[in-house]
């Protein structure tokens, strides 16, 4: 008689999408050793030790968060901590968007990647300090606090986790030094051969568009030349000044140039992202390749554990203190909300991250052999309301939220203290 195959967790029933494999519809998945051992129509719940029903729930590869803050400690309040945002949140993996540098890499491999259970990788900040509070301390991001050299033989050291490099290009740096500072973060991709992560929309505050000469509306047209084929433009759904929709309120013309010649782009939801905005832009056709949720302490609020001093300084009067407002899940019903149907959502977060970061051959999908790397979500109907920064409200009746995920077969609920809570309308 031939031995039973032995899997050691049988998710049953699930809907399951996986863009890489070309599954849409039910399926169950069999997890044996860490990895994905099957994923057929039936497979006999006798099979597994553990059998985790999951109808009516959708199941995803493992979901990538391309836009995290998660130097911990090291990047001030920006700094969450990655299992928060990752694994408790229902997300695989998690980028680190410009939070370590050339300088501070050997401890956020140390200190941030070892210890979590979040695959956590990097986008690598251009500058010399990375992530620190930039709109308190924005000389640190001059050309003379950029070094090239260094940054290029970093990244090419830590190519296992630094997966691109991150820069700004936006009017408060513009106003003060020009573009300079992004010709050299361009300079550090081209020579590291890896992705550029181009941050758009005001960031620092004053300067204003206007000073020194400098328009807020000319920086995508100065940038974007400068740029390769695989870079990312982020937040293109960004209210602040400089972003892809001009204060006429029409899409830049170059960016379905760039498109065309091979560009990329992240919405890096957050505190950037707008209702208003975004119609705007997908109206004009422009649809994210990748979707990161942008969260940092300052537009998330983490509860402090009782009975120890309160995680923010200003705990008492933090703007989401009680609504929470961000999260990958969150983010993807924000898509859903604009008309973009689930199936083009899910390779947000899946399938083209991975490819993004060169990695689609082992996360983003659910195939044999593959790292059983799994998110599970609810699929939750009824009336709901969202809301953004701008205090715009949308109302919908579809609203994912994050029940579990799997990590290398390990299971993690998706228990986060930073989850927005479901808002009936």
């Amino acid at each position: 008689m031939a031995e039973p195959l032995g899997y050691d967790i049988l998710l049953k029933g699930g809907h399951v999408i996986c863009p890489a494999s070309g599954l849409d519809g039910t399926y169950d998945v069999a997890v044996r050793d860490g990895n994905i051992a099957a994923v057929e129509k039936d497979i006999s719940p006798a099979t597994a030790t553990e059998v985790i029903n999951v109808s009516g729930k959708l199941v995803l590869p493992g979901m990538i968060d391309t836009h995290g803050h998660c130097y911990q400690y090291v990047t001030g309040r920006f700094g969450l901590n990655p299992d928060m945002v990752g694994v408790h949140s229902g997300v695989t993996s998690v980028v680190d968007q410009g939070g370590a540098s050339c300088m501070t890499f050997p401890g956020f491999r140390e200190f941030m990647v070892k210890p979590s259970k979040t695959r956590v990788y990097s986008f690598m900040s251009a500058y010399l300090v990375g992530g620190l509070e930039g709109h308190y301390y924005p000389n640190l991001y001059s050309p003379e606090c950029v070094d090239v050299d260094a940054t290029v033989r970093a990244a090419i050291a830590n190519r296992d986790l630094v997966r691109g490099i991150k820069g700004h290009a936006e009017i408060g740096g513009f106003a003060r030094w020009g573009i300079t500072v992004m010709e050299m973060a361009a300079e550090i991709a081209r020579r590291a051969e890896i992705p550029l992560y181009v941050h758009f929309g005001a960031l620092w505050g004053l300067p204003e568009s206007g000073t020194n000469g400098e328009d807020a509306d000319t920086i995508l047209d100065r940038v974007i030349p400068l740029l390769k084929e695989g870079d990312i433009l982020a937040h293109p759904f960004t209210r602040n000044p400089g972003g892809f929709v001009n204060r006429d309120g029409k899409v830049h013309d170059v960016i379905q140039a760039a498109l065309d010649r091979g560009l990329t782009i992240d919405v890096g939801h957050g505190s950037h992202f707008s209702y208003r905005i975004a119609r705007k832009a997908v109206a004009a056709g422009v649809i994210p390749t990748t979707l990161g949720a942008d969260m940092h302490g300052y537009n998330t609020y983490v509860p402090a554990p009782a009975g120890t001093p309160a995680e923010h300084p200003d705990d008492d009067n933090h703007p989401f203190k009680g609504h929470a407002r961000f999260s990958l899940t969150q983010a993807m019903t924000s898509m859903m909300a604009l008309g973009i149907p689930l199936e083009k959502v899910v390779p947000m977060v899946t399938s083209n991250p991975a490819a993004m970061m060169g990695l689609a051959d082992r996360i983003g999908a659910l195939k044999v052999g593959y790292v059983a790397d799994v998110s599970v979500l609810d699929d939750n109907r009824g009336s709901f309301v969202l809301r953004d920064n701008e205090d715009t409200t949308v109302e919908i009746d579809r609203l994912l939220t994050p029940a579990f995920c799997l990590r290398a077969g390990e299971r993690f609920n998706a228990d986060a203290p930073i989850l927005p809570e479901v808002v009936a309308a």
